[in-house]
């Protein structure tokens, strides 16, 4: 089964969305949440989406998103907005899940 990535912390402060994807395998998926949502919208979105080079499914939590102003239709082409029923689907079909901070 894929591993799921749930990425939390900021582009602008973290590392961990580039480590993520540099260590992510073809068919893993990456989940961003919390301030992890800023990789997903604008240029920062272009530039995830490139670094994911359609090797990793890409999705942003609508509700974190929405807790930091930002809204789902600015979501960079190619990631994929979930609410929380969408991130526990997520969870039952990937193993394992890996947090990175």
């Amino acid at each position: 089964m894929a591993v799921l990535h749930l990425v939390n912390g900021s582009p602008h402060g973290s590392r961990a969305l580039a480590d993520c994807l540099l260590r992510a395998g073809a068919g893993d998926a990456v989940l961003l949440i919390e301030d992890g949502v800023y990789a997903a919208v604008g240029s920062l979105g272009a530039e995830t989406t490139r670094l994911a080079a359609g090797r990793v499914a890409l999705y942003a939590l609508v509700p974190d998103l929405a807790a930091r102003g930002l809204a789902a239709s600015g979501l960079a082409a190619d990631i994929v907005p979930v609410d929380y029923a969408g991130f526990v689907a997520l969870t039952t079909t990937h193993n394992p899940i890996q947090s990175w901070f």
